[in-house]
C-alpha cells in the first residue's frame, strides 16, 4: 500500500522514494538561467568533523564555478562534489584569517595532482601595507611550499602549481574585480579585525547573490547588498554560547559580537535593512546547544525568509 513522505508518496515499501529536499552531487543538471550555491563550509576557526571553516561554491548556468572563501577542512566537502579539478580554479578571499583561506593548500596541491591544467587563480583584497594583502600571502604560502613545488614540478609538471594572484583595492566601493563569461563580481570594504576584509557580489543571468565574508555592519553592505536573491552574512554565537562551547573569557565573547563580528540580532537587523528574497546565516556553531537560541534572536529583528547555514547545505536560485 502506498504511504505519504516527505516530498511525496511512496507506491510501495520496497519501491523508489519520491524526490526529497536532497540534492545528490552530479544528479541534477544546472539550467543557464540558474544559480547554485553550495556551502562547503560553514563555521568557526575551530574546524570540527562536521563543520568546516568558511567556504562557499557558487555555480552558475554557463558553467562558471567560483568559490568563495576555502577555509581549513573545508576542501573535504568541496571534493565530495566529485567536481572535476580543472573547473574549480577560481577562488575569491574576503580576508587573510585561516578560517577563510587555510585550506588553499589542498585546493592547489589536490587540483595540481588531478588534474587542473593551468594555474591556481586566485582574487583577494590589498592590506593596509603590501605584506598584509592577498599577493603577499600567496607568494609567501608558495616559498613555505617550496619541496612541495619542487618535486611535483619536475614529477607532474610546473604549470599547475603556479599561483595567479589579482590583488585589488580593499577600500574599493562595490568595484568591478571579476567579469568574465557574463558573471560579474564585486568588491566592496568590510569592517573585520583589521584593514583588509572585503564584502562580495555576484551577478549572473539578472540575479544577485552577496557573500559579506567577516563584518560587523556597515553602511557599504547597507548600500551594495540590496537587491540580493541570497544574502549570506555571518551571525555570531552568542557570548553565552561562546563562552560555555568555546572557553572563551567574557570580554572577548562580548566582542565578538559587538566589535569584529556581527550578534545574531544585529544580522537580523541587517537583513531587515537590506530585504534579500532570502537570507543566509552562518559563521557559528550550528548545533542542538546553540542553533535555536541564534534563531531565536535573529528572529527578534527580521521575519523575512531564512536559511541557518550548515555544511553540505544547497540552495538553488532562479527568476522565480
Amino acid at each position: 500500500s502506498s504511504a505519504d513522505a516527505a516530498g511525496g508518496i511512496v507506491e510501495s515499501p520496497t519501491g523508489i522514494a519520491p524526490d526529497r529536499y536532497v540534492y545528490y552531487p552530479g544528479t541534477e543538471a544546472l539550467n543557464k538561467d540558474e544559480i547554485r550555491v553550495v556551502c562547503c563550509g560553514s563555521g568557526m576557526p575551530a574546524a570540527r568533523h562536521g563543520q568546516a571553516a568558511c567556504a562557499w561554491l557558487i555555480e552558475c548556468g554557463n558553467g562558471e564555478k567560483l568559490i568563495f572563501d576555502l577555509g581549513t577542512g573545508s576542501m573535504a566537502n568541496m571534493a565530495a562534489l566529485m567536481i572535476p579539478y580543472q573547473y574549480l580554479d577560481k577562488v575569491f578571499l574576503s580576508h587573510l584569517h585561516t578560517d577563510h583561506f587555510g585550506d588553499i593548500d589542498a585546493l592547489w596541491a589536490g587540483g595540481w595532482t588531478a588534474g587542473r591544467p593551468n594555474a591556481l587563480r586566485v582574487w583577494g583584497p590589498s592590506g593596509a601595507t603590501p605584506e598584509m594583502g592577498t599577493k603577499y600571502a600567496m607568494d609567501h604560502f608558495l616559498k613555505s611550499c617550496n619541496w612541495d613545488y619542487q618535486t611535483r614540478a619536475v614529477k607532474i609538471g610546473p604549470i599547475p602549481g603556479q599561483i595567479e594572484t589579482h590583488e585589488f583595492d580593499y577600500k574599493g566601493e562595490n568595484i568591478v574585480v571579476y567579469d568574465e563569461n557574463d558573471v560579474t563580481v564585486r568588491s566592496w570594504p568590510a569592517i573585520h579585525a583589521g584593514d583588509g576584509p572585503v564584502s562580495f557580489s555576484i551577478e549572473y543571468a539578472g540575479m544577485k547573490i552577496v557573500f559579506g565574508g567577516d563584518t560587523f555592519p556597515n553602511k557599504w553592505f547597507d548600500a551594495y547588498a540590496r537587491d540580493a536573491d541570497l544574502c549570506i552574512h555571518e551571525a555570531m554565537n552568542t557570548p553565552e554560547q561562546l563562552m560555555k562551547f568555546y572557553n572563551q573569557p567574557a570580554p572577548l565573547a562580548l566582542a565578538m559580537n559587538t566589535d569584529f563580528h556581527t550578534s545574531a540580532q544585529a544580522f537580523g537587523k541587517v537583513m531587515s535593512m537590506v530585504q534579500p528574497r532570502h537570507a543566509v546565516a552562518y559563521h557559528f556553531f550550528n548545533e542542538e546547544g546553540t542553533r535555536y537560541d541564534i534563531y531565536e534572536a535573529i528572529r527578534e529583528t527580521y521575519d523575512g525568509p531564512l536559511s541557518m547555514a550548515a555544511d553540505l547545505m544547497v540552495w538553488n536560485v532562479t527568476k522565480d
